[in-house]
């Protein structure tokens, strides 16, 4: 860059003393490269946490509102897999649980890549949609609320888990269909008993590669459990977990009675709701990744 900026000033000199426009031109393009270079340099510093450039385990799960909040829980899953698809990112749904109505009650999916943690991290938290329900009689105004959880994923021999503290069960998966998931009769559901946490996998084809990967996700799930005890700080990596209800949101997404999406912690807004409901992210993570630095900062 130190180079690019030196032709670059050689260029303007020789532009001024020549009277040339196209070595100003020149000049220019040179320094519109050094720009995205430093850019694209800058936003590598934003990635510093300890857990950054691990894989992601995302969960989303319906909240309060009902059937509207399991029909928001489906568009927020949906954004997500949006935005992988236009990303190098490589991703693979663990657990899908269809909704009685409509939407999902919850979703999984495993994210891997450069920052895959670091990049999803900020998405952590109760989301909030404002709209007309579609599924209300009299079009009213109704909220809904859905939660994220974001974790790093970690080799299962990196935990200790006693298999007399399982309760296994399996059943038969269910599914949106299409290429992010596998319908099968072998999905596979662990509970740890001491702790009560509870995972889920349905994506193999097979029990045995459903029990394998719901065992990294419990191994995962117990690491961060571990870490919380032992530095005595939920929010080192996960923030305060609170209900997917009022109060507790991170964003809102308001399509009535007007159209904005809002971080509530940036306070970054973008008005194109159905560009970010169809994967346009990043300006939302960018703002996350920056706050997050200014906040270590203080």
């Amino acid at each position: 860059m130190e180079e690019a900026l030196d032709d670059a000033e050689v260029l303007i000199e020789l532009a001024v003393e020549e009277n040339d426009p196209s070595s100003l031109d020149d000049a220019a393009t040179e320094l519109r490269e050094t720009q995205a270079i430093l850019g694209r340099l800058e936003r590598e510093t934003l990635f510093f946490g300890p857990y950054d450039d691990s894989a992601a385990i995302v969960s989303v799960h319906a909240g309060a509102g009902g059937v509207d909040a399991q029909d928001w829980a489906e568009m927020l899953f949906r954004m997500y897999l949006r935005y992988l698809e236009r990303t190098d990112l490589s991703f693979e749904v663990d657990d899908y649980q269809v909704g009685e109505e409509a939407g999902i009650k919850s979703a999984t999916v495993t994210i891997r890549g450069d920052h895959a943690y670091g990049i999803f991290e900020g998405e952590r938290g109760v989301h909030r949609l404002v709209r007309i329900s579609p599924f209300d009689s009299n079009a009213r105004r109704h909220t809904a609320f859905a939660g994220v959880d974001v974790i790093p994923e970690v080799d299962v021999e990196e935990v200790e888990i006693d298999l007399e503290d399982l309760r296994v069960d399996t059943y038969r998966a269910s599914g949106a269909g299409g290429q992010h998931i596998n319908k099968t009769d072998s999905a596979v559901r662990l509970t740890h008993l001491p702790t009560g946490v509870v995972v889920s996998c349905q994506a193999e084809r097979s029990q045995t590669q459903n029990r394998a990967r719901a065992m990294q996700l419990l191994a995962a799930r117990l690491a961060e459990r571990a870490r919380q005890e032992q530095q005595q700080r939920v929010d080192e990596i996960r923030g305060d977990q609170t209900e997917a209800a009022w109060g507790h949101q991170i964003r809102s997404y308001v399509l009535q009675p007007y159209q904005m999406v809002k971080d509530l912690r940036t306070g970054h807004e973008i008005g194109n709701i159905q560009g970010v409901l169809d994967g346009d992210l990043d300006p939302l993570i960018d703002s996350y990744l920056q706050w997050r630095r200014e906040t270590a900062d203080q």
